[in-house]
């Protein structure tokens, strides 16, 4: 049923104007954001200038990484993860894995995989919400844990000497732009030659060339990654120590003893369609053809938190995703639902709850980075968080962020934690078949 439309008429504007000059604070306001901007003037120096960046647990790590312009967030707070114990394994202060290697072979993959999900859907119209959805980003930056883990798992990784960085690989847009353009044309020619009944031979050879223009593309902008290379180092005593020729698989399993399969993804969506303590998909997530799904466990968000403390008391800093432009100083590095002044703020959190923010479009995950540190009270509970980010060393405590409590509860959705932290009754649920959710569910957003 269609509503009256109610037009915005100019006597509705003169009053809106009315009302807003009547209040002096709102003339001071306007004065201080069009002069200064929001940030400068919002922040609130009360606030700021009691969030510290000290914690009662802290894991040492070789400092901050830098994603550039990219969505790589992912795999950057992934091989952070990973390089804390190839650091240790290897005896040094300092070091860096690979993040291009990565990046090539999840590109290679995500492209295999949206040609499966478009012969899938050929029955499906062009223009309707699930293709359409398909084709708006074939092969995006962004994903999820259990996608590096599928990538590592496969392929290995590599110090960053084996594989730079190169120009594109911090600049993603117009190499995007170039794997999106043809694998679009390969979606319409696959489609074609479906609804037309061509032999599976026909089909098959239009995916071996767009994968092959794939690999060509990628190739060109990021270099072709070593299928094995000769490691040899200094540690951090002054020893010299080689390993030889190695793979990348073989560097990946000599130096990290972890089994990557055995971390479970928590999540924390408290919306009406999903009830905690159950299991989830997202149908059409993922970048692999014959991986597992990507699977989260929905609990409370206060399971979540003593989870990652476990993790952080035990030295394993913790992989999250959250929704990283709310509430965010960027060159103080706060994280705090109160560092900018509430009369300036546009709505109520306790009103605008985390569940209305997922349902109303306001809310979901944008950025993944690592839980490094936490500050407990006398009490065990925690304060504040610290965040190893991967926007390099300007802003914060030479690049890390202070997360407040109250902001975790806010805007983190999701962590990765070893199983032997958690319950047995949590680790029950993983084992069920998961509820599978619509593409477009904000659980479905890549960090």
């Amino acid at each position: 049923m269609q509503t009256e439309r109610t037009p915005l008429g100019m006597e509705r504007i003169v009053a809106l104007e009315t009302r807003f000059f009547e209040r002096p604070e709102n003339r001071i306001a306007m004065n201080a954001v069009t002069n200064a901007g929001y940030l400068a003037a919002a922040t609130d120096r009360r606030i700021a200038n009691t969030r510290h960046h000290t914690f009662s647990h802290l894991i040492r790590t070789p400092g901050t990484t830098n994603q550039k312009q990219s969505g790589r967030c992912w795999l950057f707070a992934g091989l952070n993860l990973l390089r804390l114990e190839v650091r240790d394994s290897l005896g040094l202060d300092q070091f860096e894995l690979s993040q291009t290697f990565l990046m090539f072979y999840d590109k290679l993959e995500k492209a295999n995989f949206f040609l499966s999900n478009i012969a899938d859907t050929a029955g499906e119209p062009a223009d309707g919400r699930l293709v359409s959805w398909l084709l708006a980003e074939p092969v995006p930056d962004a994903g999820q844990w259990d996608m590096f883990v599928a990538l590592v798992n496969k392929y290995g990784i590599v110090p960053k000497d084996a594989m730079p960085e190169t120009w594109h690989s911090g600049r993603t847009r117009s190499l995007n732009d170039q794997l999106a353009e043809r694998l679009r044309l390969a979606a319409a020619r696959l489609r074609e030659s479906i609804s037309m009944k061509e032999p599976t031979g026909r089909t098959e050879a239009i995916r071996d060339e767009a994968v092959g223009d794939v690999y060509r593309i990628l190739a060109t902008h990021l270099g072709v990654p070593p299928r094995t290379f000769v490691w040899e180092w200094r540690d951090a005593k002054g020893n010299f120590r080689r390993d030889g020729t190695i793979t990348p698989l073989e560097f990946f399993q000599r130096h990290c003893k972890q089994d990557l399969s055995d971390f479970l993804c928590l999540i924390n969506a408290p919306s009406p369609d999903k009830p905690l303590g159950r299991a989830y998909t997202v149908e059409y997530l993922g970048n692999m053809d014959g991986s597992r799904p990507v699977t989260y466990i929905n609990l409370d968000v206060d399971v979540l938190k003593q989870a990652a403390i476990d993790s952080i008391v035990s030295g394993q800093a913790v992989w999250f995703g959250c929704d990283v432009g709310k509430a965010i100083h960027r060159e103080l590095g706060i994280l705090d639902l109160e560092i900018f002044d509430e009369s300036l703020r546009a709505s109520d959190y306790a009103e605008f709850t985390k569940s209305l923010r997922m349902t109303y479009g306001h809310g979901k995950m944008t950025h993944a980075m690592l839980f490094t540190g936490v500050d407990l009270d006398g009490h065990g509970k925690p304060v504040r968080w610290r965040v190893e980010n991967s926007w390099g060393d300007k802003g914060g405590d030479k690049g890390y962020l202070l997360m407040s409590d109250g902001w975790f509860s806010e805007h983190v959705y999701e962590i990765a934690v070893h199983r032997r932290l958690l319950d047995p009754g949590i680790c029950a649920i993983s084992e069920q078949d998961p509820v599978v959710l619509p593409p477009w569910d904000p659980m479905g957003a890549l960090a």
